[in-house]
């Protein structure tokens, strides 16, 4: 499927799977993942267990054609707050909030994250499977 056909898909979304985040062999928090039956495009949504705020948007999150869902994990910081969902470029530059609540930014080379204190995986190759942090 084009990419203007993804676009203007009229998208019947079903639920397809879970990734369990695990810290110290215990789950702290999960990403459902959907996906429509049509285009194949994957939705997300980041569950953190003993975080029930509520989100700033309403409907499927949506990312765009060139973008990825991952899993950042901040190696500086302790539990609960060390991984977040978010949507990467194959090539790009993202912002995280570390620790003290100062912004660093990451470059990402094919998908992934260099950088010796943070790191990442990519949701669509650990749907339904459990990963260590």
């Amino acid at each position: 499927m084009s990419l203007d056909e993804e676009s203007s898909c009229n998208h019947e979304i079903v639920y397809f799977g879970v990734t369990n985040v695990n810290y110290e062999r215990r789950t702290i928090g999960s990403v459902d993942t959907w996906r429509c039956v049509k285009c194949k495009k994957i939705f997300c949504e980041e569950k953190q267990l003993g975080i029930e705020s509520i989100v700033d948007y309403v409907g499927m999150p949506k990312i765009s054609a060139d973008q990825k869902w991952a899993v950042l994990l901040c190696n500086l910081k302790k539990h609960k707050d060390k991984w977040k969902l978010v949507k990467i470029k194959k090539d790009d530059e993202i912002q995280h909030e570390c620790i003290d609540e100062k912004v660093v930014k990451l470059k990402v080379k094919d998908f992934k994250i260099e950088d010796d204190k943070h790191w990442n995986f990519l949701i669509e190759n650990s749907i339904n499977k459990a990963v260590e942090i």
